[in-house]
């Protein structure tokens, strides 16, 4: 059935109603922030922002104490993983003056296609695959291209180990392989197997950390050995925020028993290759940056144009087939999506 059309009269009165919402929002946002700005502030001090809440943040200072915290409105977007500088206020809330400069940061696009930031400072993408379901070499190729434009470092996990077999065996020995030799790490774990996951354990110590792969692969399985009281925290998250778990957005950070930091949320879990231009994903593949713009020319598709220096590397070895076959399908998935209609 086709949408009924409003009237001008009834068009401009919906967009009275929703400006004089967002006018009173404004308002109170503002009396708040007189409140808090004229309140007796304690001294600055550096914190983390854990969790997320509407219009506020909870913030971890130095010494471990969390602080529900209002937010300067010329600080611009907070996410999870923001290092920012705040004052302590009264016994509900505290406020963030400042926010220093993110070392990465984590991007997804919002219902209208925008990118938006979800967190922040994160060291390690790790990338979880394992034998059921199946390691799709091109999915893998996707996080990892994710990865390289967000400036996080990838890590390739290797889950569920306890289900490698002599049929799978040298499927296996070939993905690590052939990995490695491009110059990415590769941990082997197993929630099945004594002490299976203490190499992740070390390795993630003293670093913030996400998880991300395909449905089935046993993030979550990871995250509740290596979080044995998630619920425990969420639940105290929860409890801050007076309204229950739903209320935070995205991302939270937790603090590993065994040392380093986890942000976490259902949409990080499943986080794919975002929309991005060809260049971005050419320059997501490390083994073609030192072939980029060696090209005979300049708007080379590195498909069967002459004088290509891509090609040229895939013939002379130094780009493997399966990476470049890889590299065409991600870049002909995005010509799909350009050319869906949009809603």
């Amino acid at each position: 059935m086709a949408k009924r059309k409003l009237s001008k009269r009834q068009a401009w009165r919906i967009t009275k109603i929703q400006q004089e919402r967002s006018e009173r929002a404004n308002k109170k946002e503002e009396q708040i922030h007189e409140e808090l700005e004229g309140s007796d502030l304690g001294p600055e001090q550096s914190g983390l922002v854990i969790a997320h809440f509407g219009t506020q943040v909870l913030v971890e200072g130095e010494n471990g104490e969390q602080k529900r915290c209002h937010m300067r409105a010329n600080l611009g977007g907070l996410v999870t993983g923001d290092s920012v500088v705040w004052r302590i206020g009264n016994d509900e809330h505290g406020v963030v003056v400042a926010r220093n400069e993110r070392a990465s940061e984590l991007r997804r696009p919002n219902m209208y296609g925008e990118l938006k930031s979800v967190a922040a400072n994160i060291d390690y993408m790790v990338i979880v695959v394992a034998p059921e379901p199946h390691a799709h070499r091109n999915l893998i190729d996707r996080y990892l291209v994710a990865a390289e434009m967000s400036g996080i470092e990838p890590i390739l996990c290797l889950n569920k180990t306890d289900l490698i077999n002599g049929e799978n065996q040298e499927h296996f020995l070939h993905l690590v392989h052939d990995y490695e030799s491009i110059g990415y790490g590769f941990i082997q774990a197993s929630n099945k197997i004594e002490n299976g996951l203490d190499n992740l354990k070390t390795f993630l110590k003293d670093r913030i950390s996400v998880f991300v792969g395909q449905s089935g692969v046993g993030k979550s399985s990871i995250i509740s050995t290596l979080l044995p009281d998630e619920d425990i925290r969420v639940g105290a998250l929860s409890e801050q925020s007076r309204k229950g778990k739903h209320t935070t957005t995205t991302a939270t950070l937790f603090h590993f028993p065994s040392g380093g930091d986890l942000i976490d949320s259902p949409g990080i879990r499943e986080f794919g290759l975002w929309h991005m231009e060809e260049h971005e994903v050419l320059e997501g593949f490390k083994e073609f940056k030192p072939f980029i713009g060696m090209c005979k020319f300049r708007d080379c598709k590195h498909n069967a144009e002459p004088g290509c220096a891509i090609k040229q590397a895939l013939e002379d070895g130094h780009i493997s087939e399966r990476r470049f076959d890889s590299y065409l399908q991600i870049i002909e998935s995005l010509d799909d999506v350009a050319m869906r209609p949009h809603p």
